[in-house]
C-alpha cells in the first residue's frame, strides 16, 4: 500500500464559488456533476470533482460565468483562477511517464583529492513516448503542477537504488523533503527495495535538494534521523542558501555538505567566491561533515579548492553524467 501522494489515483480537483451569483449555481452544478458521476463531495461553497468534470465546468463558465471569480486547486495546494485550469491539462503527459517508469539513471563520478573515484551521483533522465529525451526540470515542473511530485520523486529514488546496486560503490541519490509526508511510511518502499537487493545501506547517501525551500526544519530532521537509523548517510546541497546558521547545521549533522557550483566556477580568480568557499569549509569541518565542491570545470579551481582542504570534488573536469559504468551483462547477473 502506498500513500495517496505516491499513488496515481484519479486526480481530484476542488472548485470554490466566490460570487453570490456563482454560489447560487452551486446546487445545480453539484447535481449535474453527480449525474455525470464526476462529484466526489460538496461542502458549503466548495465542490470536489473528478478532472473531466472540472474540464466541463471550465468550458461552461467560459460562456456563462466569470471564470476569475471561480477558483480551483489540487487538495492541499493554493487556489488559482479557473481560467488557469488549462495548465493542468497541458501537463497530463507526465502521468503515463510515471506509470510506465520512463526514467533511467546517469551517474556522475565524485572524486577524492587524488582524482580517484570515491562515489557517484545518480541523476534522473526521462523519455517521452517516442523515446526522445525530456529535460528533468520540465518533468519535475509538470509533476508539481499536477500534484504528482510525490509519485515522481519516489519513482526516481527507487530507480536510483535499482541501478546503483550493481555499481558496488557509494552513490548519492537526490530526494525532495517536501515530497515525503511521513518518513516511516513514505520511505518504506525504498528501505524494502534496498534490503531485497541485498544492498549495503552505508553505500547510499540521500541528498537533500531544494534546501532553500525547506521551511519545516523539524520535518527534515525527522526524515534524516530515519535515514540514519536505517544505516544510510545523507548530504545537504546548496547549504549556503538554505542553512546559513551553524547551529542548524550542527543539529542536522550531515555526513556531507556540498558547495554549490555558483561559488565553485571561477573560485581561483574571484575573491568573493573564495571567502564563501573558505567559510563553507570551516563550517563543514567544525560539525564533522565532509566538504564536497560540485560543478568543477577547470583545473585551476580544483587545485585552489584542494589546497584549501576540500576533500571531494564533482564536475565535468572529472566526468560527465553517463550510463552506469559497468557492462549490462554484469548488472543482470548482480540482480539475479
Amino acid at each position: 500500500m502506498s500513500c495517496q501522494g505516491c499513488g496515481m489515483n484519479e486526480l481530484l480537483i476542488e472548485i470554490k464559488f466566490e460570487g453570490a451569483h456563482d454560489r447560487f449555481l452551486l446546487r445545480d452544478v453539484s447535481m449535474h456533476m453527480r449525474l455525470r458521476n464526476a462529484l466526489h463531495h460538496v461542502e458549503e461553497d466548495t465542490l470536489t470533482i473528478k478532472e473531466f468534470g472540472a474540464r466541463e465546468l471550465a468550458d461552461f463558465c467560459e460562456n456563462h460565468l466569470d471564470r476569475e471569480t471561480i477558483q480551483f486547486r489540487l487538495p492541499g495546494e493554493d487556489w488559482r483562477p479557473l481560467s488557469e485550469l488549462s495548465v493542468l491539462q497541458d501537463t497530463k503527459w507526465v502521468e503515463p511517464l510515471i506509470i510506465e517508469r520512463r526514467v533511467y539513471m546517469h551517474f556522475q563520478p565524485i572524486v577524492d583529492m587524488n582524482e580517484q573515484i570515491y562515489a557517484y551521483e545518480a541523476l534522473a533522465r526521462f523519455m517521452d513516448e517516442e523515446g526522445s529525451l525530456l529535460y528533468p526540470n520540465t518533468v519535475f515542473s509538470a509533476a508539481k503542477t499536477r500534484g504528482r511530485l510525490y509519485a515522481l520523486d519516489r519513482l526516481c529514488r527507487m530507480k536510483a537504488v535499482e541501478e546503483a546496486v550493481p555499481l558496488r560503490a557509494k552513490t548519492f541519490i537526490n530526494f525532495i523533503p517536501t515530497s515525503i509526508y511521513s518518513p516511516e511510511f513514505c520511505l518504506k518502499s525504498t528501505i524494502e527495495l534496498a534490503a531485497k537487493l541485498n544492498a549495503d545501506p552505508s553505500l547510499f547517501v540521500f541528498e537533500v535538494v531544494e534546501t532553500e525551500k525547506t521551511e519545516d526544519l523539524a520535518h527534515l530532521k525527522r526524515i534524516l534521523a530515519f535515514y540514519k537509523e536505517k544505516g544510510f548517510q545523507y548530504a545537504l546541497d546548496d547549504v549556503g542558501e538554505g542553512f546559513s546558521s551553524l547551529e542548524v547545521l550542527t543539529e542536522l549533522k550531515p555526513n556531507y555538505m556540498k558547495l554549490d557550483r555558483v561559488y565553485v566556477h571561477g573560485v581561483s580568480r574571484d575573491s568573493a567566491k573564495q571567502l564563501t568557499a573558505e567559510l563553507f569549509l570551516e563550517a563543514a569541518l567544525r560539525i564533522g561533515s565532509i566538504p564536497l565542491a560540485e560543478g568543477i570545470e577547470s583545473r585551476e579551481d580544483f587545485e585552489w579548492l584542494k589546497q584549501r582542504g576540500y576533500q571531494l570534488f564533482q564536475g565535468y573536469l572529472f566526468g560527465k553524467p553517463s550510463l552506469p559504468p559497468i557492462p549490462r551483462q554484469e548488472e543482470r547477473a548482480w540482480n539475479l
